[in-house]
Formats: C-alpha cells, structure tokens, sequence
C-alpha cells in the first residue's frame, strides 16, 4: 500500500491523503490570503471523507471539474456540513482565482454522493471501507481502509473525552498503519467541565453587572457546544451567523449527536437572529451572550457586534476556540485591538479566551496510540509533528513524520 501525502503534512489545514493513487481521503484548504489547496489534483477512483470541516473538505467540488466523476463517501452531517461550507466558499470567493470550484462543481457533488452510518462496512475503489465515530463534531469518523493485506486507520480528527455534542471516540479497531493527527500533541487541556463552570461564571457576572458578552464561535461543532452549555447553565443567548443554518441541519440527524433531547432544549432555548431591521445593533445592548460567527473575527456577524460593544469595559468578548496567527482574533487576544472592516479598533471590553478544543490532547493521543504499539504510526495534522513522533519513538513506537508530497510504502 503506497500512501501519499498532498497536504496535512507537518501543517494544520489542507488535508488531503492518496492511497495508491486510487483512493483518496479527505481534500481540504488552508485558509489564509490566498487559501492553500493539495499540492496536487489527482483523479481518483474515489473519495472518502473524515468529517465537514473547511480543512477537509474545502477543496472537494474541484475533483469534479474534469472529466472524472468518482464517488464520495461520507457520513450524512458530512455530506451536508461541505455542501454549506462550499456554498459559503462560493459567495466569499466565487469568480476570483480564490476559488478553486464552480457552481457546475457544487452539483456535481450532489450527484456522486453516497452516505453511510458508523460501522457500516461498504466497497470504495476496491478496498472495504468502515467509518467509526471520531468523536469530533457530529459525523466525524475514523477511516478503516482494508486490502484485503494491509488495514489502514486515518483518524481523522478526534477527541477522546466527551462533549456535549458528541461523546467521544471509543473505537480502537485493529490496523497496521495509523496516520494519526497531532494538533494538540503537546498541550494538555483543562477539564471541560472546569473550563465551563470557569466560562459561564464569568458570562452570568458580566451579564448580572449590565454588561453583554460577544461569544465567537466556529459554526460546526463550537456554536452548537455553547448553545448547549448556555442552556445548562441557564445562560440568556442568541445565536447568529452560520451557526444556525448549521444547527438547523443537525437537528434531522439526530442519531449523531450525543444527546437528542438535550440538544432540542438547547435549541429552544437559543434566539435565531435574523438581522432584519437593525435587530443586531438592538441586541448588542442586551443583557445576554451572543454566540456568533467567526470564531476568528475574519467576517460574519461579529463584525457587526464587536464594534457596538467594544468601548464599554463592562462588556466582554470571550473567544472560545483557537486563534490562527495573523487573524483578527488572534491580534485582539494579544494586542487588544483587531481590524475589523479595515479599520483597526482598540476595544476597551473586557477579552478573554477558553479552551473548549474538540482535538485529543497530548494525554488523550497517547491513550489513543496506546491500542497500536505494534503499528506503523504516521503523524500528521500538527504545528509540532517531528516532536511529537520522536517523543513516540522513545517510547519504542514506530512513527514518522511524512513531508508534503512523500510517498510510504507499507
């Protein structure tokens, strides 16, 4: 089994994984100005995806813009997550070189669709394919590749404790090979229910003071946890950006989230905005949290909210998830003031920052890794991939740190 790598490799964003130049997982892009796509546009007999985030799944419509049509697999969230993700890429970037597909593209995508639930085995390119719960976001799988020879684990992204959303990875079927995402390798993240307790004292304070709290949030996976925690702790919230369209979404597949009921009452719970009538303004002078996109400050409805809320330090922007160097959201965590439409703004509310990360930390990969101390462990996904896989060969474990284009033969 030959195994290339056309993007993840010692990176965050861009996966993209070929299997002997007939199977390929995942096909995402690496956000930046200009995006990054895959090193390489093969012509696969066809794909199978790990879950709906923009860093897997961001560049698949463009193997549709040839003459080949291979089948995608996924799960159904999957399915839908990069249809909404592609449609907003297309609006972002649509007719720019930024864009690496078309509407043409989009439909395509449609009709080469094939959906299946965890554990249930199917055919793709001629290898037995079996998707198990990653632990993720809702449909988030780890990919069992089996030739009949060799079995090939990709665990795409992973966490190993549960969340509200979804509880975490317990799967440890058997392989030989691991490719196996490092993201965290080297931090160890605080308890999620300290980190919650910490994150709704801190919004029930500023919000019994008179104040509003501005919660960014990624769309997939984070909006939804915090629409969740702010119902359990009776947290006042709305809720807006693509979030929504997210939750929504969701709501048809509830056999891939945690809890279906407690996901109901969250919803309830919740108030969509829809932006009409300078309803947005009106909410940034209420007493209650804001979940809105983008985690990052790179656009959405946040730019409407930061500037509303920001000259009042009785306010607080709580930024809730990791912020990539050179974003808005990493300038105001470090600065204190981001540009926000092209204006930068110094912003006297209160900031802060929680971890509320759905990646397996260092101890919760090394659990993971624990089931295959006699596999070939590749390591990918990661700022820090040669540490931690030399870390891993003193431990007398087999792993590599592949570069962007290598080929492994296993």
């Amino acid at each position: 089994m030959d195994i290339q790598f056309l993007g993840g490799a010692r990176e965050i964003g861009r996966s993209a994984v070929l299997v002997d130049d007939s199977l390929l997982l995942d096909f995402g892009m690496l956000t930046g100005t200009p995006p990054q796509f895959p090193v390489e546009t093969p012509t696969p007999d066809a794909v199978v995806v790990s879950h709906g985030h923009l860093d897997h799944v961001g560049t698949i419509p463009s193997l549709l813009s040839g003459d080949s049509r291979p089948p995608i697999h996924w799960t159904p969230p999957t399915y839908e997550l990069t249809l909404t993700l592609a449609r907003d890429t297309l609006k972002l970037h649509g007719g720019s070189y930024n864009c690496p597909f078309t509407e043409t593209d989009l439909k395509r995508v449609t009709q080469v669709s094939k959906t299946h639930g965890y554990r249930e085995s199917f055919e793709a390119a001629g290898y037995d394919v079996t998707f198990y719960n990653a632990g993720h976001i809702p449909g988030s799988a780890h990919v069992l590749v089996d030739d009949g020879d060799t079995r090939l684990l990709y665990t795409g992204d992973f966490h190993t404790d549960d969340q509200r959303l979804v509880s975490g990875t317990t799967a440890r079927p058997d392989a030989d090979v691991v490719i196996c995402e490092s993201t965290y390798s080297d931090v160890e993240h605080t308890d999620r229910s300290v980190v919650e307790e910490r994150f709704a004292e801190s919004v029930e304070t500023t919000l019994w003071e008179g104040g509003t709290v501005v919660v960014p949030a990624f769309a997939i996976g984070r909006t939804q946890e915090l629409m969740l925690v702010c119902d359990a702790y009776d947290i006042p919230c709305y809720v807006d950006g693509m979030g929504k369209r997210v939750t929504e979404m969701l709501r048809q597949y509830p056999a891939f989230v945690r809890d279906e009921d407690a996901f109901r009452r969250a919803k309830s719970h919740a108030r969509f905005v829809t932006g009409r009538n300078g309803q947005r303004k009106r909410i940034a002078d209420q007493k209650a949290a804001i979940i809105t996109t983008s985690g990052m400050l790179s656009g959405g409805p946040a730019m409407t909210y930061i500037p509303e809320i920001r000259a009042n330090p009785m306010n607080k922007i709580t930024m809730t998830g990791h912020q990539v160097e050179g974003t808005p959201g990493r300038d105001l965590v470090e600065t204190g003031s981001a540009e926000i439409d092209g204006q930068t703004m110094p912003v006297s509310a209160q900031i802060e920052q929680y971890d509320f990360s759905a990646h397996a930390d260092r101890d919760g990969l090394l659990e993971f890794l624990g089931s295959y101390e006699d596999s070939t462990i590749l390591i990918n996904h990661g700022d820090r991939c040669e540490r931690f896989a030399s870390g891993l060969r003193e431990e007398g474990i087999e792993a590599t740190t592949p570069r962007l284009g290598s080929v492994h033969s296993v």
